[in-house]
């Protein structure tokens, strides 16, 4: 039994999710760009370099949910995936998806990034199931607060468990488990499955998987 794994910022997307969502916000006038987009830009460097707080990044990223309706916020989320997500999908992203889809009894989805963002990302690779850091809401609008666990770095391993009980299943319940991921921040899971996979690794987590032996590779348009 194959479970496989996928980050989507910069793995299967090229490109970071989190940051365009907010310089799609910045671009339809919903934050002010003098005072969003040098933060958004440094937080999303911090991640980066691996140094990112994660709760101090929420707050700044989850708040500007919290101004808007969430039917104004569905409608906005539409734009952004035509815009900006849709040409940052590639065929050869979507054929490994496809692959995976085939031949493994659970796929996920499994991202930093949150579920507002992602769900509609996940659907539109087909991908059943998504692990994303979750916000909270109240009657159906957001509160600007993040619900449990945020699935970053080991909270992706917590994350994963949880999700893995809901199933009725745990990880050594599969002959393979796979991962795929571009980013240092998510060693502690790389670490935990049976194959772990460097997908247009940052510079750590390429000699990591060079100096263990894990096989690196590109999803970007040959």
């Amino acid at each position: 039994m194959k479970l496989v794994l996928f980050d989507l910022d910069n793995t299967l997307l090229a490109g970071d999710s989190d940051y365009e969502w907010g310089q799609f916000l910045i671009e339809r006038g919903i934050v002010d760009r003098d005072l969003h987009e040098a933060r958004n830009l440094e937080f999303y460097r911090q991640y980066k370099a691996g140094t990112l707080n994660i709760h101090e990044f929420l707050d700044f990223q989850l708040r500007p949910l919290a101004r808007l309706a969430r039917a104004e916020l569905d409608a906005l989320h539409a734009e952004f995936m035509q815009q900006k997500i849709q040409p940052m999908i590639t065929p050869v992203a979507r054929n490994l998806v496809n692959r995976a889809l085939d031949e493994a009894a659970l796929v996920a989805l499994i991202t930093a990034t949150n579920s507002f963002v992602t769900a509609p990302i996940a659907r539109a690779f087909d991908i059943p199931h998504l692990i994303a850091t979750e916000p909270e809401q109240i009657n159906g609008e957001f509160t600007g607060k993040v619900s449990g666990t945020p699935s970053f770095r080991e909270g992706k391993v917590t994350r994963l468990h949880e999700w893995l009980a809901s199933q009725n299943k745990q990880l050594n319940d599969f002959d393979e488990s796979w991962f795929y991921s571009d980013s240092l921040n998510d060693l502690p899971l790389l670490e935990l499955v049976s194959h772990p996979v460097a997908v247009d690794a940052d510079p750590t987590l390429h000699a990591h998987a060079q100096a263990h032996g894990w096989p690196s590779i590109s999803l970007r348009n040959h």
